[in-house]
């Protein structure tokens, strides 16, 4: 049953989610269509520049990004600080990047507005501030104008999208880095690239390309890693950017080596420090099915206390939780 938004994305247990957009039936969102013989590839720079805008606009960060031909994958984290620190001028600034600002706005900003006036404007601005924290606003303003830029190029309307986005909490450290890692490596489990350094329109290319100095296409604005291990995030993200690739690049040998259960023999340490198990891990690695329908992704006891904090009884995903944690 269709689980109401608000309680599959609640920021009081967690501000990282996984997300997930899918084109409806035979609509292809980018790559090349083999059935009518299209080629949708530009459209994935649609993705990255979008992207970019909403990142740059939104309090919300961008973890991880895969941009795959019917669908693509974002690991988000929403920074609310960040947005309780914004002037008001500021706030409109970055909404009206979006839509168009009500003229009783530009009156209150120019001070020419009355009492009531005011008290209006105020109200818009909270609203605004507050959508600017809204992963589903992020993602409407994303689907919506990536859905029109589609329709108009097919000469054609109706839906794009297969339903909702599917949303997913990771409710700790090692569920986001493996989240992270999941989306990076798409391409590969696809069969669509060797190595994370060859897997276009994904965040471990950008990373690896940031850390090569090469800027010449346009980035998407990344959540930053820490740099080094003796140093905390200011979200409380202990992960370091080499860390992080190391991961990546160790799955991917192991995706690629295509044997079931191989386990490469250089085990990167964060696993160690992640209390990840390598063949738990690896597992949800090789697979597509594996992660992506589960409402959350934790540690055995992070989804016992969010199943209390639900007053619910199940919830998917606890066998797998336990073969990706250390006991």
């Amino acid at each position: 049953m269709t689980q109401p938004r608000k309680t599959l994305i609640d920021l009081n247990q967690t501000s990282y989610y996984h997300c997930i957009a899918r084109c409806v039936r035979r609509a292809f969102l980018c790559g090349e269509d083999a059935f009518s013989g299209k080629n949708y590839e530009h459209r994935k720079d649609w993705v990255v520049e979008r992207l970019s805008l909403l990142a740059d606009t939104f309090a919300i960060d961008v973890a991880s990004y895969a941009i795959m031909s019917n669908h693509y994958h974002l690991v988000l984290r929403v920074d609310i600080e960040k947005a309780e620190q914004w002037s008001e001028a500021n706030v409109i600034r970055r909404w009206k990047r979006l839509y168009k600002i009500p003229l009783i706005v530009n009156r209150y900003l120019k001070g020419n507005a009355s009492p009531a006036l005011t008290q209006m404007a105020q109200e818009l601005i909270t609203k605004w501030r507050q959508r600017l924290t809204d992963i589903s606003w992020f993602m409407r303003c994303l689907n919506e104008y990536l859905a029109r830029k589609a329709n108009l190029e097919d000469q054609c309307t109706g839906r794009f999208w297969e339903g909702r986005f599917k949303s997913q909490a990771l409710l700790d450290e090692a569920a986001v880095v493996t989240a992270m890692a999941y989306v990076d490596l798409n391409p590969i489990r696809a069969n669509l690239a060797s190595t994370p350094e060859d897997s276009d329109y994904t965040s471990v290319k950008q990373r690896i390309r940031n850390e090569d100095k090469d800027s010449s296409s346009r980035n998407v604005k990344l959540m930053k890693l820490t740099q080094s291990s003796n140093k905390t995030h200011r979200h409380g993200f202990n992960v370091t950017e080499a860390d992080y690739l190391e991961l990546v690049d160790y799955s991917g040998r192991a995706i690629r080596c295509d044997k079931r259960g191989y386990i490469p023999s250089d085990l990167p340490p964060i696993l160690e420090r992640l209390n990840l198990e390598p063949d738990g891990f690896l597992e949800l690695m090789q697979r597509d099915d594996n992660i992506a329908g589960l409402r959350a992704v934790g540690s055995p006891s992070a989804l016992t206390h969010l199943l209390d904090s639900l007053d619910q009884r199940f919830i998917k995903g606890v066998g797998i939780s336990n073969r990706l944690y250390s006991s």
